[in-house]
């Protein structure tokens, strides 16, 4: 990879259409710090930082084959800003999510009542596990519903357990931060 230090970006693209590995790895070590520090300054969230870039680098290697661009500089940027809107728009969203669940948590009532908001509280923890990405979802899943372990998730799934454990603990932390304790407690592993 000592050689592909000295390529340019236009190099580098046109080896990344290839499928060129070691070109990838170049445009990672040649842009991460970069995208790392300037998603940091926006969203304030180490790990959240870390998450956008990490969909960053997926998105551009799934969109490799068809990659034309002009600047891979502006292009980097252009997909961290719009992945930097999206997280946004979910958080903002989550927060009303966690506002209703909490109003409806506050709010006392009779059995009949108590049925509906515990079907809404079920719904609300449905569609938080459906947002997460998709890896994240299914790691999280198969140890929810199927009571799988560690290292049957990693074997059904072609990954290794380290990773399984890392989505396991992303889902963990996510749905906390988005349900709120209360209704994050109600979530059966």
């Amino acid at each position: 990879m000592k050689g592909y230090s000295s390529y340019t970006d236009q190099e580098l693209v046109a080896l990344l259409k290839q499928g060129d590995d070691a070109a990838f790895e170049e445009v990672f070590v040649r842009y991460e710090p970069l995208l790392l520090n300037f998603i940091y300054k926006k969203i304030n969230d180490r790990e959240g930082a870390k998450d956008i870039l990490q969909d960053v680098f997926v998105q551009l290697w799934y969109c490799r084959a068809g990659l034309e661009v002009v600047s891979l500089g502006s292009y980097l940027f252009t997909i961290v800003l719009n992945k930097i809107r999206d997280s946004y728009k979910h958080q903002v969203m989550h927060e009303g999510h966690i506002a209703r669940l909490q109003q409806m948590i506050e709010e006392r009532g009779d059995g009949a009542d108590h049925l509906v908001r515990e079907k809404d509280i079920a719904r609300l923890i449905d569609q938080e596990i459906a947002a997460l990405p998709e890896k994240m979802r299914e790691v999280f899943l198969l140890r929810k519903d199927a009571f799988m372990s560690n290292k049957e998730i990693a074997d059904k799934l072609g990954i290794s357990e380290q990773t399984v454990e890392t989505h396991m603990k992303r889902a963990l932390k996510t749905l906390r931060g988005r349900l709120g304790p209360v209704a994050f407690g109600l979530i059966s592993l």
